[in-house]
């Protein structure tokens, strides 16, 4: 394994960085173990402060930190910026509200006398497992809400990502974080099985790919280590009614080309009434192409994987509406129709620019189609009927619904899913209480 920034746009090679030894890992789990308790003892006030002010920093840099993820992954400079001003809302959101999240929840007693409550307190050191896409969104909802609880951590981040990574590490420093309470490492697959395994590990975040989850969540299992894991997706877009069909396609090609599509959350499969269905995919098709930022992929490998499931999916009897074809890591935006449960991207999650557009007759066909996917992160509704809106979002097999909307996420709102798109949350009060100690303090009179 290499951690190295390569340029998707150019394919040069920009910084290579080396891996830890398996000393290094060994004096890093030391160090985030032994960091804890110290840390764990400052009064929540303190660990909101440098919390804040990680916040602070990330949006006072946000443009050079911008400029580190366009050679890292190839997003847009004005996309980055976005990205990185979000991750400093999550931290600010978390430092504002420390104290209320963590204060002791009383329990009605049914008997006795005294009082009960649940004390919420850190559990020790936690590994973080980040992924490409996201390189300081990812990290500030995982480190954000357990640096608050008095958690220490440990970050592996994604290969191609080790400038953002340390760039992230100095912040951390910057604004006050103990230098063993948050450590960037840059560890090989096989180390992190064995930091996973390691008793002074006492928790695990991924975000990341089936596959990857899997292997975590075995290592995990095997050693009672308490997992969140927030996989990939194939989120339904449902158009079940529109007052505005250009203003629903426009929202769809929104919802789909979110960081060039690669995204786990983005809308990737089109599920649309009979009656709207030539109407809404001569729109969106012609409105996906002009939005088409002609920016790349984040890697060639991501590109030919890609160019792959499409390929097989016309050998397999889709038609393909595209304009232009795959250039290294640029892929031209497409469409996919006349995709039948037998061809395997029915049951794929498309990682690019690339979407795909099913006729249904009703309502009850097109939730049918939108659960029948192995993933449930999340999925959008658009009706101009309230309680069709209601009884799909009820339906839906799924972590999150939104309803005549998209880009509504927000640091207060809960993100994670279910099926293969994992288990745990992240943002919001639920995102702070994955790696907790809820304790039981029961004093009796």
């Amino acid at each position: 394994m290499k951690y190295e920034v390569l340029d998707p746009a150019t394919g040069q090679v920009v910084q290579t960085y080396p891996t830890a030894t398996d000393d290094e890992v060994d004096a890093a789990l030391d160090a985030v173990s032994a960091a804890h308790v110290a840390w764990a003892a400052r009064p929540v006030a303190e660990r909101a402060q440098v919390v804040r002010k990680i916040g602070q920093l990330h949006a006072k840099r946000a443009e050079d930190l911008a400029r580190i993820i366009q050679r890292e992954m190839g997003k847009t400079i004005d996309d980055g910026v976005g990205e990185i001003e979000y991750a400093a809302a999550i931290y600010e959101y978390y430092a504002d509200r420390a104290e209320n999240f963590l204060a002791d929840q009383p329990i009605e007693l049914l008997a006795g006398d005294g009082t009960a409550v649940i004390r919420r307190s850190s559990v020790g050191a936690l590994l973080g497992i980040m992924p490409w896409n996201y390189p300081y969104y990812q990290v500030a909802r995982f480190a954000g809400p357990n640096l608050i609880v008095g958690n220490t951590i440990l970050l592996k981040h994604a290969p191609q990502c080790p400038e953002s990574s340390a760039a992230i590490q100095d912040i951390f420093r910057e604004a006050g974080c103990p230098d063993d309470v948050y450590v960037n490492i840059y560890a090989t697959n096989e180390q992190a099985a064995t930091i996973i395994a390691d008793p002074r590990i006492q928790g695990v975040s991924l975000t990341g790919s089936g596959r990857a989850g899997a292997a975590v969540a075995e290592v995990a299992g095997r050693h009672l280590k308490k997992v969140v894991l927030e996989l990939g997706g194939s989120d339904p877009f449902l158009v079940l009614s529109s007052e505005d069909l250009d203003a629903t396609a426009d929202a769809a090609v929104s919802a789909r080309l979110e960081n060039m599509g690669q995204s786990c959350n983005s809308a990737k499969r089109f599920i649309v009434v009979d009656d709207l269905y030539e109407s809404f995919t001569e729109k969106f098709t012609q409105k996906l192409f002009d939005a088409w930022s002609g920016a790349p992929m984040s890697s060639t490998r991501a590109a030919e994987t890609l160019a792959d499931q499409v390929d097989r999916a016309v050998a397999q009897g889709a038609h393909l509406t595209t304009r232009g074809e795959r250039e290294g890591c640029f892929f031209p935006a497409a469409v996919l129709t006349d995709v039948t449960p037998e061809n395997d991207i029915y049951k794929e999650e498309l990682f690019g620019p690339v979407a795909t557009v099913y006729r249904v007759a009703d309502e009850a066909q097109a939730v049918a189609l939108a659960n029948d996917t192995p993933y449930g992160l999340g999925s959008y509704v658009f009706t101009t009927d309230a309680a069709q809106a209601e009884r799909v979002a009820n339906g839906l097999q799924a972590g999150m619904v939104f309803v005549n909307g998209v880009a509504a996420d927000g640091a207060e709102l809960p993100f994670g899913g279910i099926k293969r798109s994992g288990f745990g949350r992240e943002l919001g009060s639920l995102g702070i209480e994955e790696f907790v100690n809820k304790k039981l303090v029961r004093v009796i009179a």
